[in-house]
C-alpha cells in the first residue's frame, strides 16, 4: 500500500513509508487492517480498516498522489463529529545525495465528511541510507485557526529481510505538541511480514487521561496490502 510519505510509517500506519525513487508512471495500491494505527495510536478505535489510494511517479524523482482510509467508527474519542474516512494528499521530491535516499515534500491529512475543523498539514525530510530510515514530519498550517502550529513527529526505523523472504524490522517514533504537553508521547513499532502480510506489535506512552482510555494498551496488528501499475 502506499500513504508512502507517512513512511515507515510502513511503521505507524497500514503501511506507511518511504519509498526509493520508482520508475514514472501511474501506480495504485489497496489494503486491509485488523487495526488503523498511526504514529502509535489507533484511529480506528481498535477496528478493522480499508484503504486504497493513487500515485504518479516522474522519473526526475517528483511525486504526487491520494490515499483513504476509514477511521474512528461511529464518533470516536479520537474524531468525535469529525466524520468516518481520511483522505490524504501529498506531493514530495525523491533524490540521493552521497549515497543516502532523500524524500522531501508536504502532506495534507483531511476528514471531508465532518463538520469539525480537522484538517492540517506537514512538511517532512526523510532520509534512507542501506537498512535505516530516518525522518521528521514539521506541523505548518491547520484548519482550526485557533490551534497551535508547530508539532513536531520524528521517528527511526530499521528494515530487514532473512534469506526466506521473511522481513522483520522496527520503528521508534516521538510526537512533541507545540510548547510541550501532556499528550506528547513516544511509541515502538515491531514487524514481520512475507510478501503481502505484515504482522506487527504496537506500543506507545500515551497517557490515557489525556487521549482515551486503554490508549497506552500494547496491540498486535495483521495487514496485507497490495501495489499495482495502471
Amino acid at each position: 500500500m502506499s500513504k508512502r510519505v507517512s513512511s515507515v510509517l510502513a511503521a505507524t500506519a497500514l503501511a506507511t513509508m518511504t519509498t526509493a525513487v520508482q520508475a514514472g508512471g501511474l501506480s495504485a495500491n489497496i489494503g486491509v487492517t485488523s487495526n488503523y494505527i498511526f504514529r502509535g495510536v489507533t484511529q480506528t478505535l481498535d477496528q478493522a480498516a480499508v484503504s486504497g489510494g493513487v500515485d504518479y511517479n516522474h522519473d526526475s524523482g517528483f511525486y504526487a498522489g491520494t490515499w483513504i482510509s476509514n477511521v474512528g467508527s461511529g464518533g470516536s474519542a479520537l474524531y468525535g463529529s469529525q466524520g468516518n474516512y481520511e483522505q490524504d494528499w501529498y506531493a514530495g521530491y525523491e533524490f540521493e545525495a552521497g549515497g543516502v535516499g532523500l524524500d522531501v515534500g508536504y502532506i495534507l491529512y483531511t476528514y471531508p465528511s465532518g463538520p469539525g475543523q480537522y484538517d492540517y498539514g506537514e512538511i517532512y525530510v526523510n532520509a534512507n541510507w542501506q537498512w535505516l530510515t530516518g525522518g521528521l514530519y514539521l506541523n505548518i498550517n491547520k484548519e482550526d485557526s485557533a490551534a497551535d502550529t508547530g508539532d513536531l513527529y520524528l521517528y527511526v526505523s530499521g528494515d530487514f529481510e532473512a534469506p526466506n523472504g521473511l522481513g522483520y524490522g522496527f520503528t521508534v517514533g516521538r510526537y512533541d505538541f507545540k510548547g510541550g504537553s501532556a499528550a506528547d508521547y513516544s511509541h515502538v513499532r515491531l514487524y514481520l511480514s512475507k510478501s503481502d502480510f505484515t504482522f506487527a506489535f504496537e506500543k506507545n506512552t500515551t497517557d490515557d487521561t489525556v487521549w482515551f482510555t486503554g490508549s497506552d494498551d500494547y496491540r498486535f496488528t495483521v495487514s496485507w496490502s497490495k501495489s499495482f501499475d495502471l
